[in-house]
């Protein structure tokens, strides 16, 4: 499981979609900058622009941030799957179908099917999982760490079909 800041305490998997630590690089590296040029000692030390970069590169950094934690984010109870801002109550997985072979010429019919949240496609970076619902539909469910929610999935599926 990834960091656990938001989860929630009954959570099987849960990745954030973005990290905090990551507004902190953009004044980290004016810092550096500036301790830099202070060391090299020009006649004048643009202290104005260095705390203005940071706070711009700060700010625009955070939107992002919120913006992944809100569409990027997954989690895994024993109830719902959550992707982004979509949820799908976990009794309505079928099956977690196997993962594609890179080497077989064609793809799987589930590498084509819609992927799970409101975004268009699975997010960079990530990696989808296939989903036979109990309709007989097919979605993509996706992650960063994609075995460890395919081994959840398969936990939590298999516990529902035993339960019936």
């Amino acid at each position: 499981m990834s960091d656990a800041t938001n989860a929630h305490p009954d959570a099987l998997f849960f990745e954030p979609g973005g990290r905090w630590r990551t507004v902190a690089y953009g004044p980290a590296f004016c810092l550096v900058v500036l301790i830099a040029e202070l060391l090299t000692g020009p006649q004048i030390v643009h202290w104005f622009a260095f705390v203005v970069f940071a706070a711009l590169l700060a700010g625009l950094v955070a939107v992002q941030v919120v913006a992944a934690r809100t569409h990027a984010s997954v989690e895994l109870t024993d109830t719902v799957l959550r992707q982004g801002t979509e949820e799908l109550p976990v009794d309505e997985i079928a099956a977690v179908l196997p993962p594609a072979d890179p080497d077989d010429w064609d793809s799987p019919d589930w590498e084509s099917a819609r992927a799970l949240g409101e975004l268009t496609g699975v997010p960079r970076r990530r990696n989808g999982i296939g989903l036979r619902l109990r309709g007989g539909g097919l979605v993509r469910a996706w992650a960063r760490d994609d075995d460890s929610l395919r081994a959840a999935l398969e936990a939590v599926v298999d516990r529902r079909q035993v339960g019936e």
